[in-house]
């Protein structure tokens, strides 16, 4: 894996995951595969020997062979953000691979159509076949859908858009309560002490967690201390009411688990992690059991309003779901 893909991967999201609302919409053509399969979370595979009426089965989006001019495109839609980055993965496509592609953007509240201005974010870039294909990009705005272009036809196996969350809370009734920690409503994961088994980022994702390996899991410690994540919060809130659930996590559940928190003044985010030694307790340490979803209310003490939020895990394990119930802090 590359290095660039490696550093998308760790400090941003998927913003065209199904479940943060990535949705296939159009395409020119979907002959041997659906645009759909493109936005599988999952990795592409290769099942030898299987086929389907119109040809061998591939785990990606595919169009047949132009036979004249022009080139295949698709839209679809992403979760509202800011774009940092791509991987156009063409796992598995050899001979069949999109030789070039481009990406264009357009925030709009409904789907694109014919008349619709799209703005070039991703210029043409060769692709190599059977490969991850890492691009980074510079861009500020905000966008909801893609175009993604390939030149002339061709498959692609997966299309991950690595970025940031963002969401206008500005709208919001005064003391309305949310979930502050919630991807949907910006909130991001920072760092952690250990990702073996799970990345943080899945403890801030929508509805529970569909498996195990739908939450942040660290390896066995093996040494004296314990694991922790830290939290970016949407906006500065005083937090009421925290969950955290432990779904499918049976035999390697934390033993215990505390939340510190912080209103965070301390410039760049790069030194985050010794700086939250300092910070206060929110959470004591409570014990965890399997599969089970806590709430604490009363548990709670009073620190004032955060930005920032340390998830503890004692000695180490895996958690599924992250939850920090607040009411943002009047500007």
């Amino acid at each position: 894996m590359s290095s660039l893909l490696d550093e998308l991967q760790t400090e941003y999201i998927d913003l065209a995951q199904p479940r943060l609302g990535g949705q296939a919409i159009a395409a020119t053509d979907e002959f041997f595969a659906p645009l759909e399969r493109m936005l599988n979370p999952e990795p592409a595979v290769f099942i030898p020997g299987k086929y389907d009426d119109n040809g061998k089965w591939m785990d990606g989006w595919e169009t047949r062979r132009k036979r004249g001019n022009g080139y295949d495109h698709a839209v679809i839609r992403i979760c509202s953000g800011v774009i940092q980055g791509f991987d156009i993965d063409t796992s598995h496509f050899t001979g069949n691979y999109a030789p070039s592609a481009s990406i264009e953007a357009c925030y709009s509240p409904t789907p694109p159509q014919e008349n619709t201005a799209w703005t070039p974010i991703l210029s043409a870039q060769a692709l190599q076949g059977n490969s991850h294909n890492a691009f980074k990009i510079s861009s500020s705005e905000t966008w909801n859908y893609l175009r993604l272009n390939i030149y002339p036809d061709g498959g692609v196996a997966r299309l991950r858009v690595y970025g940031q969350v963002s969401r206008d809370l500005s709208t919001l009734n005064q003391g309305e309560e949310l979930d502050l920690a919630a991807l949907l409503n910006g909130g991001r994961a920072l760092c952690a002490s250990d990702m073996h088994y799970g990345h943080i980022s899945n403890l801030l994702a929508p509805g529970r967690g569909v498996n195990m390996g739908d939450g942040w899991e660290t390896r066995r410690r093996r040494e004296p201390g314990f694991d922790w994540a830290i939290i970016r919060l949407a906006g500065v809130g005083e937090i009421s009411r925290l969950v955290l659930d432990t779904a499918h996590f049976k035999g390697n559940y934390p033993y215990e688990c505390s939340v510190y928190g912080t209103l965070y003044t301390g410039g760049n985010e790069s030194s985050i992690a010794a700086q939250s030694l300092y910070w206060q307790e929110l959470l004591p340490p409570q014990k965890m059991a399997a599969d089970t979803e806590f709430s604490f209310v009363n548990e709670l003490k009073k620190i004032g309003a955060v930005s920032h939020l340390r998830l503890n895990i004692y000695p180490d394990g895996g958690v599924s779901r992250l939850r920090a119930f607040g009411q943002l802090k009047a500007e």
